[in-house]
């Protein structure tokens, strides 16, 4: 019997299916991101993760995009070898294994009490790498993480979640507790009314609670969150179509990517953007 989840909430439960996706990618022949601690992280929680349904365009995203912000972070800590790496909304991700960073390098993953806890109980203790139980909506979430050294903040699949006064303090508060550093996250683009409205008639299983994945509508421009603090500064866009891991995608999964490289609205819908500050 694994570990229960009967405690945690709708939103905290998102974290299984970027978990179970990423453990998929890892029993692959030839995986994108080959997590292997995610396929032990999954078997050791009591829950129908194959209820989920994900797809394996959901795991081919998850996988890839994962991959471009660990190498993003092995980037900046190799520059910055007393970092601090700050994971938001960091659910079970196992980012710092993956990437496996110099001791001189502190991690800090922060999410909310309940799969915190969790994430405690499932991850391999290391003292370089600390848990942060506490929502993001609150403006005091950075206050237990140094703010004097080089930091690297990271999100994968979080932004999507929220509202954009929350997307904004967030924003905001990093350059104010952080004297200096990048923020990397997956972005979707500006999420049209019909993406919308489909989502809401027939959303996944795992977001039937949540209510919608798309909290926030998005934008094409990736300059817009510039103008929410003008502190950051838009260093990089990279499109994951353009990756070249797309060629370990099942056959029409593959296809279907390289061709939507063409489409620049195409290439919005999956993308890492960085910011400088």
């Amino acid at each position: 019997m694994g570990i229960a989840t009967t405690g945690l909430s709708a939103i905290e439960q998102t974290a299984f299916l970027t978990e179970y996706a990423r453990a998929l990618d890892s029993q692959w022949p030839r995986p994108i991101l080959g997590d292997a601690l995610a396929h032990e992280v999954v078997g050791n929680i009591d829950y129908d993760f194959a209820g989920l349904g994900v797809q394996t365009s959901v795991v081919c995203q998850t996988a890839l995009r994962a991959k471009m912000l660990d190498d993003r972070v092995r980037a900046f800590v190799s520059e910055h070898p007393d970092a601090v790496v700050v994971d938001l909304g960091a659910g079970l991700d196992s980012g710092y294994y993956r990437v496996g960073p110099p001791p001189t390098v502190h991690w800090y993953s922060v999410d909310l009490p309940g799969i915190t806890a969790l994430r405690d109980q499932v991850l391999p203790a290391v003292p370089q790498s600390h848990s942060v139980p506490v929502s993001l909506a609150d403006e005091h979430w950075p206050d237990a993480i140094p703010a004097d050294r080089p930091t690297m903040l990271v999100a994968d699949g979080l932004f999507a979640f929220l509202t954009e006064p929350v997307i904004i303090g967030i924003f905001r508060r990093i350059t104010d507790h952080f004297g200096s550093g990048r923020l990397a996250f997956n972005d979707y683009g500006r999420i049209g009314w019909a993406s919308r409205l489909a989502i809401k008639l027939y959303p996944q299983k795992m977001f039937k609670d949540v209510g919608s994945q798309f909290g926030y509508p998005g934008f094409k421009d990736a300059h817009h969150p510039e103008t929410w603090n003008p502190r950051m500064r838009l260093v990089e866009e990279a499109s994951l179509t353009d990756a070249q891991e797309v060629d370990l995608f099942p056959g029409w999964i593959r296809v279907a990517t390289k061709l939507s490289a063409m489409s620049k609205t195409a290439r919005r819908k999956a993308r890492i953007l960085v910011y400088a500050f």
